[in-house]
Protein backbone atom coordinates (compact mmCIF):
# COMPACT_ATOMS: atom_id res chain seq x y z
CA UNK A 1 0.00 0.00 0.00
CA UNK A 2 2.94 2.68 0.99
CA UNK A 3 4.19 1.65 -2.03
CA UNK A 4 1.69 3.12 -4.13
CA UNK A 5 1.98 6.43 -2.58
CA UNK A 6 6.01 6.68 -2.66
CA UNK A 7 5.79 8.27 -5.63
CA UNK A 8 3.14 11.26 -4.53
CA UNK A 9 5.17 11.47 -1.30
CA UNK A 10 8.42 12.44 -3.39
CA UNK A 11 6.35 14.52 -5.17
CA UNK A 12 5.31 16.12 -2.06
CA UNK A 13 8.53 16.31 -0.75
CA UNK A 14 9.91 18.05 -3.64
CA UNK A 15 7.01 20.50 -4.61
CA UNK A 16 7.80 21.79 -0.21
CA UNK A 17 11.32 22.19 -1.57
CA UNK A 18 11.02 24.22 -4.74
CA UNK A 19 8.59 26.60 -2.54
CA UNK A 20 11.21 27.78 -0.02
CA UNK A 21 13.96 27.71 -3.09
CA UNK A 22 11.06 29.69 -4.99
CA UNK A 23 10.45 32.18 -2.08
CA UNK A 24 14.70 32.57 -1.36
CA UNK A 25 15.03 33.47 -4.91
CA UNK A 26 12.67 35.78 -5.05
CA UNK A 27 13.25 37.90 -2.26
CA UNK A 28 17.37 37.15 -2.92
CA UNK A 29 16.18 39.34 -6.41
CA UNK A 30 14.44 41.72 -4.11
CA UNK A 31 17.10 42.30 -1.89
CA UNK A 32 19.82 42.96 -5.24
CA UNK A 33 16.90 44.94 -6.70
CA UNK A 34 16.65 46.86 -3.07
CA UNK A 35 20.90 47.52 -2.81
CA UNK A 36 20.96 48.87 -6.39
CA UNK A 37 18.39 51.44 -6.03
CA UNK A 38 18.95 52.18 -2.70
CA UNK A 39 22.95 52.86 -3.40
CA UNK A 40 21.84 55.23 -6.14
CA UNK A 41 18.83 56.91 -4.02
CA UNK A 42 22.18 57.74 -1.20
CA UNK A 43 24.48 58.75 -3.71
CA UNK A 44 21.78 61.30 -4.36
CA UNK A 45 21.02 62.23 -0.86
CA UNK A 46 22.07 65.33 -0.10
CA UNK A 47 21.18 67.33 -2.98
CA UNK A 48 17.37 65.87 -2.82
CA UNK A 49 16.43 67.33 0.42
CA UNK A 50 15.34 70.92 -0.15
CA UNK A 51 16.15 73.52 1.78
CA UNK A 52 13.70 75.14 3.94
CA UNK A 53 14.01 78.36 1.66
CA UNK A 54 12.33 76.73 -0.83
CA UNK A 55 9.32 76.08 1.42
CA UNK A 56 6.57 77.60 -0.78
CA UNK A 57 7.65 74.72 -3.38
CA UNK A 58 7.17 72.27 -1.19
CA UNK A 59 3.08 70.99 -1.24
CA UNK A 60 1.12 71.33 2.30
CA UNK A 61 0.28 67.83 4.03
CA UNK A 62 -2.25 67.02 6.09
CA UNK A 63 -0.58 64.42 9.07
CA UNK A 64 -3.79 62.47 9.93
CA UNK A 65 -3.58 60.51 12.93
CA UNK A 66 -6.15 57.58 13.63
CA UNK A 67 -6.29 56.98 17.82
CA UNK A 68 -8.45 54.65 19.24
CA UNK A 69 -7.06 53.66 23.06
CA UNK A 70 -3.43 55.68 23.35
CA UNK A 71 -3.43 57.50 25.90
CA UNK A 72 0.17 56.18 26.91
CA UNK A 73 1.79 57.13 23.68
CA UNK A 74 -0.24 59.43 22.03
CA UNK A 75 1.28 62.38 23.32
CA UNK A 76 5.02 61.68 22.27
CA UNK A 77 3.55 60.60 18.97
CA UNK A 78 1.95 63.98 18.63
CA UNK A 79 5.06 65.95 19.84
CA UNK A 80 7.33 64.10 17.36
CA UNK A 81 4.95 65.12 15.09
CA UNK A 82 5.09 69.20 16.28
CA UNK A 83 8.88 68.87 15.62
CA UNK A 84 8.71 68.30 12.04
CA UNK A 85 10.87 70.58 9.88
CA UNK A 86 8.17 70.99 7.03
CA UNK A 87 6.68 74.26 5.81
CA UNK A 88 3.39 73.67 6.07
CA UNK A 89 1.59 71.04 7.77
CA UNK A 90 -1.43 70.37 9.81
CA UNK A 91 -2.10 67.96 12.07
CA UNK A 92 -5.55 66.21 12.46
CA UNK A 93 -6.01 63.47 15.69
CA UNK A 94 -9.05 61.21 15.05
CA UNK A 95 -10.22 60.26 18.53
CA UNK A 96 -11.99 56.85 17.18
CA UNK A 97 -14.38 56.56 20.50
CA UNK A 98 -11.36 55.63 22.77
CA UNK A 99 -12.58 53.86 25.89
CA UNK A 100 -9.43 54.89 28.08
CA UNK A 101 -8.09 58.77 28.71
CA UNK A 102 -7.54 59.20 24.85
CA UNK A 103 -9.36 62.28 24.88
CA UNK A 104 -8.54 63.65 28.10
CA UNK A 105 -4.96 63.42 27.78
CA UNK A 106 -4.66 65.47 24.68
CA UNK A 107 -6.99 68.09 25.90
CA UNK A 108 -4.64 68.25 29.01
CA UNK A 109 -1.33 67.98 26.86
CA UNK A 110 -2.34 70.64 24.32
CA UNK A 111 -4.93 72.65 25.84
CA UNK A 112 -7.16 71.77 23.17
CA UNK A 113 -10.68 73.96 23.22
CA UNK A 114 -13.62 73.47 21.03
CA UNK A 115 -13.21 74.68 17.65
CA UNK A 116 -16.12 75.31 14.86
CA UNK A 117 -15.60 74.99 11.38
CA UNK A 118 -17.53 73.74 7.93
CA UNK A 119 -16.58 70.01 7.86
CA UNK A 120 -16.95 68.63 3.90
CA UNK A 121 -18.58 65.12 4.22
CA UNK A 122 -17.10 64.13 0.90
CA UNK A 123 -16.47 60.34 2.55
CA UNK A 124 -19.25 58.42 4.89
CA UNK A 125 -18.12 58.02 8.16
CA UNK A 126 -19.54 57.60 11.71
CA UNK A 127 -20.52 60.91 13.47
CA UNK A 128 -18.67 63.36 15.10
CA UNK A 129 -19.04 64.33 18.75
CA UNK A 130 -16.61 67.22 18.75
CA UNK A 131 -13.72 69.48 16.66
CA UNK A 132 -11.14 70.89 19.05
CA UNK A 133 -7.81 73.25 18.15
CA UNK A 134 -4.94 73.41 20.54
CA UNK A 135 -4.55 77.03 21.54
CA UNK A 136 -1.02 76.21 21.99
CA UNK A 137 -0.54 74.93 18.66
CA UNK A 138 -2.86 76.17 15.97
CA UNK A 139 -1.80 73.41 12.91
CA UNK A 140 -3.18 70.88 16.01
CA UNK A 141 -6.93 69.61 15.43
CA UNK A 142 -8.37 67.24 17.25
CA UNK A 143 -11.62 65.45 16.27
CA UNK A 144 -13.67 63.21 18.50
CA UNK A 145 -16.01 60.93 17.05
CA UNK A 146 -18.31 57.67 17.79
CA UNK A 147 -16.00 54.52 17.48
CA UNK A 148 -16.31 53.23 13.24
CA UNK A 149 -12.94 51.73 13.28
CA UNK A 150 -9.74 52.43 11.64
CA UNK A 151 -10.46 53.31 8.53
CA UNK A 152 -13.23 55.23 9.39
CA UNK A 153 -11.21 57.89 11.50
CA UNK A 154 -8.91 57.84 8.63
CA UNK A 155 -11.92 58.54 6.48
CA UNK A 156 -13.03 61.55 8.94
CA UNK A 157 -9.32 62.85 8.87
CA UNK A 158 -9.46 62.88 4.72
CA UNK A 159 -12.98 64.78 4.82
CA UNK A 160 -11.61 67.37 7.53
CA UNK A 161 -8.14 67.97 5.88
CA UNK A 162 -7.17 71.08 4.12
CA UNK A 163 -4.19 70.56 2.04
CA UNK A 164 -3.93 68.04 -1.81
CA UNK A 165 -1.59 65.70 0.64
CA UNK A 166 -2.54 63.50 3.35
CA UNK A 167 0.04 61.75 5.74
CA UNK A 168 -1.71 58.70 7.62
CA UNK A 169 0.45 58.04 10.64
CA UNK A 170 -0.19 55.38 13.29
CA UNK A 171 -0.87 57.07 16.97
CA UNK A 172 1.95 54.44 18.23
CA UNK A 173 4.96 56.30 15.66
CA UNK A 174 7.69 58.47 16.36
CA UNK A 175 8.55 60.28 13.08
CA UNK A 176 12.23 61.98 12.70
CA UNK A 177 12.14 65.80 12.38
CA UNK A 178 12.72 65.33 8.17
CA UNK A 179 10.23 62.67 6.81
CA UNK A 180 7.61 64.95 5.21
CA UNK A 181 10.95 66.22 3.72
CA UNK A 182 12.01 63.15 2.36
CA UNK A 183 8.33 61.30 1.35
CA UNK A 184 7.05 64.15 -0.35
CA UNK A 185 10.30 64.37 -2.83
CA UNK A 186 8.70 61.87 -5.34
CA UNK A 187 5.29 63.43 -5.31
CA UNK A 188 8.05 66.61 -6.54
CA UNK A 189 9.86 64.77 -8.45
CA UNK A 190 7.36 62.61 -10.29
CA UNK A 191 3.92 64.33 -10.62
CA UNK A 192 2.20 61.29 -11.32
CA UNK A 193 2.82 59.69 -7.95
CA UNK A 194 -0.08 58.61 -6.06
CA UNK A 195 1.34 57.49 -2.94
CA UNK A 196 4.24 56.97 -1.11
CA UNK A 197 5.80 54.40 1.65
CA UNK A 198 8.11 55.38 4.53
CA UNK A 199 10.57 52.68 6.23
CA UNK A 200 9.51 51.68 9.48
CA UNK A 201 11.97 50.64 12.64
CA UNK A 202 11.46 49.37 15.77
CA UNK A 203 12.02 51.66 18.26
CA UNK A 204 11.82 49.54 21.42
CA UNK A 205 15.64 49.87 23.37
CA UNK A 206 15.71 52.99 21.48
CA UNK A 207 15.80 56.41 23.71
CA UNK A 208 13.15 58.88 23.02
CA UNK A 209 12.92 62.16 24.90
CA UNK A 210 10.14 64.79 23.98
CA UNK A 211 8.66 62.94 21.12
CA UNK A 212 12.21 62.80 19.76
CA UNK A 213 14.22 59.54 18.97
CA UNK A 214 17.75 60.86 20.06
CA UNK A 215 19.55 57.20 20.59
CA UNK A 216 19.19 53.78 18.79
CA UNK A 217 19.53 50.75 20.69
CA UNK A 218 18.44 47.02 20.50
CA UNK A 219 16.11 46.17 22.68
CA UNK A 220 16.16 43.69 25.79
CA UNK A 221 13.31 41.51 24.94
CA UNK A 222 14.04 38.90 22.34
CA UNK A 223 10.81 39.03 21.21
CA UNK A 224 11.34 42.87 20.11
CA UNK A 225 14.85 42.06 18.12
CA UNK A 226 13.53 39.25 16.04
CA UNK A 227 10.87 41.65 14.86
CA UNK A 228 14.28 44.22 14.39
CA UNK A 229 15.81 41.25 11.73
CA UNK A 230 12.04 40.59 10.11
CA UNK A 231 11.46 44.33 9.68
CA UNK A 232 14.10 44.79 7.76
CA UNK A 233 13.97 42.16 4.99
CA UNK A 234 10.71 42.37 4.89
CA UNK A 235 9.43 46.29 5.36
CA UNK A 236 12.98 47.77 4.13
CA UNK A 237 14.35 45.54 1.54
CA UNK A 238 11.41 43.79 0.55
CA UNK A 239 8.76 46.86 -0.27
CA UNK A 240 11.90 48.89 -1.88
CA UNK A 241 12.34 45.92 -4.38
CA UNK A 242 8.98 46.07 -5.52
CA UNK A 243 9.14 50.10 -5.74
CA UNK A 244 11.25 50.45 -9.43
CA UNK A 245 8.36 48.15 -10.83
CA UNK A 246 5.65 50.15 -9.81
CA UNK A 247 4.49 46.96 -8.08
CA UNK A 248 4.37 47.71 -4.30
CA UNK A 249 0.94 46.92 -2.88
CA UNK A 250 1.48 47.44 0.43
CA UNK A 251 2.16 51.09 2.31
CA UNK A 252 2.26 50.45 5.74
CA UNK A 253 -0.33 52.15 7.99
CA UNK A 254 2.21 53.33 10.47
CA UNK A 255 3.47 55.74 7.80
CA UNK A 256 2.41 56.71 4.27
CA UNK A 257 1.46 59.97 2.19
CA UNK A 258 -1.30 59.75 -0.35
CA UNK A 259 -2.57 62.59 -2.81
CA UNK A 260 -6.16 63.12 -1.23
CA UNK A 261 -8.11 63.43 -4.74
CA UNK A 262 -6.63 59.99 -5.72
CA UNK A 263 -8.11 58.59 -2.80
CA UNK A 264 -11.49 60.03 -2.85
CA UNK A 265 -11.73 58.66 -6.75
CA UNK A 266 -11.47 55.32 -5.41
CA UNK A 267 -13.84 55.56 -2.33
CA UNK A 268 -11.35 55.75 0.89
CA UNK A 269 -10.75 53.76 2.70
CA UNK A 270 -12.58 50.64 3.25
CA UNK A 271 -14.53 50.00 6.69
CA UNK A 272 -15.36 46.24 6.32
CA UNK A 273 -11.40 45.36 6.36
CA UNK A 274 -8.88 44.85 8.76
CA UNK A 275 -5.96 45.61 6.14
CA UNK A 276 -7.31 48.93 5.14
CA UNK A 277 -3.94 50.11 4.24
CA UNK A 278 -2.96 47.48 1.86
CA UNK A 279 -6.38 47.58 0.48
CA UNK A 280 -5.98 51.04 -0.55
CA UNK A 281 -3.11 50.80 -2.34
CA UNK A 282 -4.16 47.34 -4.35
CA UNK A 283 -7.36 49.04 -4.94
CA UNK A 284 -5.01 52.13 -6.17
CA UNK A 285 -3.41 50.22 -8.76
CA UNK A 286 -6.69 48.87 -10.03
CA UNK A 287 -8.73 52.21 -10.25
CA UNK A 288 -5.46 53.84 -11.99
CA UNK A 289 -5.01 50.86 -14.73
CA UNK A 290 -8.85 50.71 -15.40
CA UNK A 291 -8.54 54.59 -16.20
CA UNK A 292 -5.69 54.50 -17.77
CA UNK A 293 -3.86 57.24 -15.68
CA UNK A 294 -0.11 57.55 -15.68
CA UNK A 295 0.51 56.80 -11.93
CA UNK A 296 3.46 56.07 -9.20
CA UNK A 297 3.17 53.87 -5.80
CA UNK A 298 6.75 54.58 -5.14
CA UNK A 299 9.15 53.87 -1.22
CA UNK A 300 11.31 55.92 0.08
CA UNK A 301 13.93 53.67 2.23
CA UNK A 302 15.32 56.25 4.85
CA UNK A 303 14.23 55.48 8.38
CA UNK A 304 11.84 57.72 9.25
CA UNK A 305 9.49 56.01 11.16
CA UNK A 306 9.82 54.07 14.91
CA UNK A 307 6.85 52.09 15.91
CA UNK A 308 6.40 50.01 18.95
CA UNK A 309 6.78 46.34 18.56
CA UNK A 310 4.89 44.00 20.95
CA UNK A 311 6.93 42.28 23.47
CA UNK A 312 4.52 39.50 24.73
CA UNK A 313 3.14 36.68 22.12
CA UNK A 314 -0.20 37.29 22.65
CA UNK A 315 -0.25 41.04 21.37
CA UNK A 316 2.08 39.68 18.47
CA UNK A 317 -0.21 36.22 17.90
CA UNK A 318 -3.41 39.13 17.30
CA UNK A 319 -1.13 41.47 15.04
CA UNK A 320 0.24 38.58 12.92
CA UNK A 321 -3.30 37.02 12.44
CA UNK A 322 -4.86 40.15 11.95
CA UNK A 323 -2.30 41.15 9.34
CA UNK A 324 -3.15 37.77 7.48
CA UNK A 325 -6.55 38.72 7.36
CA UNK A 326 -6.28 41.97 5.84
CA UNK A 327 -3.64 40.58 3.41
CA UNK A 328 -6.38 38.09 2.21
CA UNK A 329 -9.43 41.32 2.13
CA UNK A 330 -7.41 43.00 -0.03
CA UNK A 331 -6.13 40.51 -2.46
CA UNK A 332 -9.59 39.03 -2.72
CA UNK A 333 -11.32 42.72 -2.62
CA UNK A 334 -9.56 43.56 -5.95
CA UNK A 335 -8.85 40.52 -7.83
CA UNK A 336 -9.64 41.71 -11.22
CA UNK A 337 -6.13 43.15 -10.62
CA UNK A 338 -4.81 39.51 -11.12
CA UNK A 339 -3.52 38.77 -14.49
CA UNK A 340 -5.25 41.88 -15.74
CA UNK A 341 -4.49 43.51 -19.41
CA UNK A 342 -3.40 46.28 -17.70
CA UNK A 343 -2.09 45.40 -14.68
CA UNK A 344 1.62 45.45 -15.43
CA UNK A 345 4.02 44.48 -12.65
CA UNK A 346 1.26 44.90 -10.32
CA UNK A 347 -1.16 42.71 -11.50
CA UNK A 348 1.17 39.91 -13.41
CA UNK A 349 3.97 40.22 -10.77
CA UNK A 350 3.44 41.33 -7.59
CA UNK A 351 0.38 40.22 -7.07
CA UNK A 352 0.66 36.50 -8.03
CA UNK A 353 3.65 36.67 -5.80
CA UNK A 354 1.36 38.06 -2.62
CA UNK A 355 -1.12 35.65 -3.58
CA UNK A 356 0.27 32.48 -3.52
CA UNK A 357 3.59 33.44 -0.92
CA UNK A 358 2.29 35.69 1.19
CA UNK A 359 -1.61 34.38 0.87
CA UNK A 360 -1.63 30.45 0.80
CA UNK A 361 1.76 30.07 1.83
CA UNK A 362 1.30 29.93 5.29
CA UNK A 363 -0.70 27.04 4.43
CA UNK A 364 2.26 25.13 2.45
CA UNK A 365 5.15 26.28 5.19
CA UNK A 366 2.64 24.12 7.47
CA UNK A 367 2.25 21.41 5.54
CA UNK A 368 5.79 21.15 4.76
CA UNK A 369 7.14 20.99 8.15
CA UNK A 370 4.59 18.76 9.56
CA UNK A 371 4.71 16.38 6.81
CA UNK A 372 8.24 16.31 6.78
CA UNK A 373 8.24 15.09 10.73
CA UNK A 374 6.15 12.84 9.46
CA UNK A 375 7.64 11.27 6.49
CA UNK A 376 11.12 10.94 8.06
CA UNK A 377 9.74 9.59 11.72
CA UNK A 378 8.01 6.77 9.82
CA UNK A 379 10.64 6.06 7.68
CA UNK A 380 8.36 6.95 4.48
CA UNK A 381 11.67 9.22 3.41
CA UNK A 382 15.27 8.76 3.88
CA UNK A 383 17.87 11.36 5.46
CA UNK A 384 18.79 12.54 2.66
CA UNK A 385 15.68 13.83 1.34
CA UNK A 386 14.99 15.58 5.05
CA UNK A 387 18.53 17.05 5.08
CA UNK A 388 17.57 19.37 1.91
CA UNK A 389 14.31 19.90 2.72
CA UNK A 390 15.64 20.93 5.90
CA UNK A 391 18.85 22.89 3.88
CA UNK A 392 15.91 24.95 1.88
CA UNK A 393 13.38 25.70 4.96
CA UNK A 394 16.30 27.19 7.42
CA UNK A 395 19.10 27.22 5.57
CA UNK A 396 17.99 29.86 2.70
CA UNK A 397 15.34 31.36 5.31
CA UNK A 398 19.11 32.28 7.65
CA UNK A 399 20.83 33.03 4.71
CA UNK A 400 18.34 35.65 3.13
CA UNK A 401 17.84 37.12 7.16
CA UNK A 402 21.52 37.29 7.19
CA UNK A 403 21.91 39.03 3.53
CA UNK A 404 19.35 41.85 4.70
CA UNK A 405 21.60 42.77 7.68
CA UNK A 406 24.46 43.07 5.47
CA UNK A 407 22.52 45.32 2.69
CA UNK A 408 21.35 47.34 5.87
CA UNK A 409 25.02 47.70 7.16
CA UNK A 410 26.10 48.57 3.47
CA UNK A 411 23.76 51.63 3.67
CA UNK A 412 22.18 52.71 6.42
CA UNK A 413 24.16 51.27 9.37
CA UNK A 414 21.20 52.05 11.42
CA UNK A 415 22.43 49.86 14.38
CA UNK A 416 26.27 50.89 14.50
CA UNK A 417 27.92 49.28 17.78
CA UNK A 418 29.41 46.63 16.40
CA UNK A 419 28.07 44.57 19.78
CA UNK A 420 24.60 45.57 18.49
CA UNK A 421 25.75 44.14 14.74
CA UNK A 422 26.65 40.75 16.50
CA UNK A 423 23.67 40.49 18.40
CA UNK A 424 21.67 41.19 15.32
CA UNK A 425 23.45 38.43 13.48
CA UNK A 426 22.68 35.87 15.87
CA UNK A 427 19.35 37.21 16.18
CA UNK A 428 18.96 36.55 12.14
CA UNK A 429 19.97 32.58 12.92
CA UNK A 430 17.80 32.09 16.08
CA UNK A 431 14.93 33.80 14.20
CA UNK A 432 14.84 31.11 11.62
CA UNK A 433 14.40 27.77 14.22
CA UNK A 434 11.00 28.66 15.71
CA UNK A 435 9.75 32.20 15.55
CA UNK A 436 9.11 32.02 12.18
CA UNK A 437 6.92 28.67 12.24
CA UNK A 438 5.17 30.34 14.91
CA UNK A 439 4.81 33.30 12.93
CA UNK A 440 3.25 30.86 9.81
CA UNK A 441 1.08 28.98 12.57
CA UNK A 442 -0.57 31.81 13.31
CA UNK A 443 -0.47 33.30 9.81
CA UNK A 444 -2.73 30.12 9.25
CA UNK A 445 -4.48 30.88 11.85
CA UNK A 446 -5.68 34.22 10.01
CA UNK A 447 -5.90 32.31 6.88
CA UNK A 448 -8.47 30.19 8.35
CA UNK A 449 -10.47 33.48 10.10
CA UNK A 450 -10.61 34.75 6.52
CA UNK A 451 -11.77 31.50 5.14
CA UNK A 452 -14.77 31.23 8.14
CA UNK A 453 -15.69 35.12 7.31
CA UNK A 454 -14.77 36.34 10.66
CA UNK A 455 -15.48 39.84 11.06
CA UNK A 456 -13.33 43.05 11.21
CA UNK A 457 -12.35 45.05 13.82
CA UNK A 458 -9.87 47.35 15.60
CA UNK A 459 -7.48 44.77 17.81
CA UNK A 460 -5.72 45.33 20.87
CA UNK A 461 -1.85 46.45 21.02
CA UNK A 462 -0.76 46.18 24.30
CA UNK A 463 1.47 49.11 24.89
CA UNK A 464 4.81 48.94 26.92
CA UNK A 465 5.24 52.72 26.94
CA UNK A 466 8.25 53.21 25.15
CA UNK A 467 7.14 56.13 23.02
CA UNK A 468 6.17 57.59 26.01
CA UNK A 469 9.77 57.63 28.23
Amino acid sequence: MLDNWQPWIEIAQLSFIGYFVALTVVYLILNIISFVVIRRYMRRYDNQLLPMSFGPLLPPVSVIVPAYNEAVGIVSSVKSILQLEYPKYEIIVINDGSRDDTMATLISAFDLQVYHEAYRNQLTTQPIRQVYRSKKHPQLRVIDKDNGGKADALNTGINASRNPLFCAVDADSILQRDSLDRIVRPFIDEPETVAVGGSIRVANGSTIRQGLLTKVGLPGSWLARLQIVEYLRAFLFGRMGWSPLNGMLIISGAFGVFRKQRVIECGGYQANTVGEDMELVTRLHHHMNNKKIPYRIAFIPDPVCWTEAPEDLTTLKNQRIRWQRGLMESLTKNIGLLFSLRGKAAGWIAYPFMLFFEGIGPLIEVLAYLLTAYFFFTGLVDLNFTLTFLLAAFGLGVFISIFSLILEELTFRTYQSKRDLMWLIFTAVLENFGYRQLNSWWRLRGFWQFIRGRRHNWGTMKRVGRLGQ
